[in-house]
């Protein structure tokens, strides 16, 4: 009985951590990482973008997908949906804005990649290879290398 009470638990952790709320972003870290206010609160979180990756702070077109984040979000209200947390600890989100998904926005604009689930391509795919497809952002230039590729082989930024 305990054993199946822990699996069930450990089964609904993610959707524990599950919330909808309206926000001001307060701070943008990077291309896919801000801190918001929630309304009626006096303290910030950081969120982590869901489904994107965008290019390192230290990498090719990192300060511009911060830059474009920034310009968009920055003492905005946005709708945030969490859903979990990641390793740093930061709420996974998506976040929206005047009624728009910002990830979606960020992979069409070529600010980010569309992430990957064992092999399977996640929910912004055709919006990367349009992006790809166009040149935009990060894809006007030769050889974009992925944030994760780019973090085994040289490390995180500093």
């Amino acid at each position: 009985m305990r054993a199946a009470l822990l699996v069930l638990l450990l089964a609904l952790a993610p959707a524990l951590h599950a919330a909808t709320f309206r926000a001001t972003v307060t701070h943008v870290t990077d291309g896919d990482s801000l801190w918001v206010k929630p309304a009626g609160s006096s303290g910030a979180i950081e969120l982590r973008l869901l489904d994107l990756d965008a290019p390192e702070s230290c990498q090719s077109y990192g300060p511009q997908a911060k830059t474009a984040l920034r310009a968009r979000l920055l003492n905005e209200n946005v709708r945030v949906r969490t859903r979990g947390v990641d390793d740093y600890n930061r709420q996974l989100a998506r976040v929206e804005h005047q009624g728009k998904d910002v990830g979606a926005w960020m992979v069409s604009q070529g600010y980010a990649w569309s992430m990957t689930f064992h092999g399977k391509r996640g929910p912004y795919e055709k919006l990367e290879a349009q992006a790809r497809r166009e040149r935009k952002g990060l894809w006007s230039l030769p050889g974009a290398l992925e944030p994760r590729s780019f973090r085994k082989r040289f490390g995180r930024c500093q």
